[in-house]
């Protein structure tokens, strides 16, 4: 049984560029997500009254 090494090299090279691929786009959508995460909250209106600083005073 001979071993084709020519079919062994491509399988090995689009495994390792679909490894890098996919590395890329996850890094990018990691991005994305912190991004996402890190900027949605909800800014406190000025009209709600804010009840911790008012206990702290009495």
């Amino acid at each position: 049984m001979k071993i084709n090494w020519i079919i062994i090299g491509i399988v090995v090279a689009v495994a390792i560029v679909l490894i890098v691929l996919t590395t890329k786009r996850n890094q990018k959508e990691k991005k994305k997500l912190t991004d996402l995460l890190n900027n949605d909250f909800k800014k406190p209106d000025e009209d709600e009254p804010d009840f911790d600083n008012n206990a702290s005073e009495r």
